[in-house]
């Protein structure tokens, strides 16, 4: 049941008919796990966090960087020098007193990582590394919990969600190929401020709907952003039969 200041505190969108009061008490029994809390990670842990998700897992192995400041809005300048998660986590509960936050500051790997994702009902893959990237989507397939994926750079982004719950459904794998992608960051090519936010408000949407059962998720599709002419392009994403992921798991 849901108190009287939690009522009043999520009443905006409570009085959504897509979500009232199922929905919230949905978003307050789950558990995401969040993984990289920088330019994709702040905006979309902030919105969970102030939506009521009751229940984040926050993982990075980086520290505040002054660098971090121009888009990474989860950060202060007076926790410079700090492990990212912490001082992520001091934001949120700042923020909403009212949810749990869990810190690892580190880099999940094999059976950390097939664990942290197996108690999680949802992943957003917020990081800025393909390894990663990988790592999280064969984990996920595995556990089938459903992965919301962000990426950004220069002035390009792009937004998608794997479901492997949903038959049929690709995985990111059957989107890029290991070894086959040029390793971009944004300490090497740059990114302009507003669109992580934009990708990663949307990562925070996409999970929220699949958390309540609202509306249709990205599963099949791949939305891509050029932030110069701000024109979206959307691609139907297909399985791949020879995925070495998600065909392999169906064997």
């Amino acid at each position: 049941m849901l108190s009287d200041q939690q009522l009043l505190r999520y009443s905006r969108q409570i009085m959504l008919p897509e979500v009232d009061v199922d929905g919230q008490e949905a978003w307050l029994n789950s558990r995401v796990l969040i993984i990289g809390l920088g330019g994709l990670g702040s905006p979309a842990a902030i919105y969970l966090a102030s939506a009521g998700v009751g229940h984040l897992v926050l993982v990075d192995d980086d520290e505040v960087d002054l660098t971090n400041l121009q888009r990474q809005i989860v950060h202060t300048s007076e926790r410079v020098g700090e492990a990212k998660v912490e001082s992520a986590r001091q934001a949120l509960l700042a923020l909403n007193p009212d949810i749990r936050v869990d810190t690892l500051a580190c880099r999940l790997e094999g059976e950390a990582l097939a664990e942290q994702v197996a108690a999680a009902d949802l992943v957003l893959d917020c990081s800025d590394n393909f390894s990663t990237r990988f790592a999280l989507n064969r984990a996920c397939v595995a556990a089938k919990t459903p992965l919301v994926s962000g990426a950004a750079i220069r002035f390009d982004g792009q937004i998608s969600v794997f479901d492997p719950r949903v038959d049929g459904a690709p995985c990111y794998q059957c989107l890029y190929r290991e070894g086959e992608d040029e390793q971009l960051s944004c300490s090497e090519s740059g990114v302009f401020a507003p669109l992580v936010g934009i990708i990663g408000t949307m990562q925070a949407a996409e999970a929220l709907k699949l958390l309540a059962g609202i509306g249709e998720p990205l599963v099949g599709r791949l939305l891509l952003l050029d932030g110069k002419r701000m024109e979206w392009r959307m691609l139907k994403l297909r399985r791949d039969p020879n995925c070495p992921v998600c065909a392999a798991e169906e064997e």
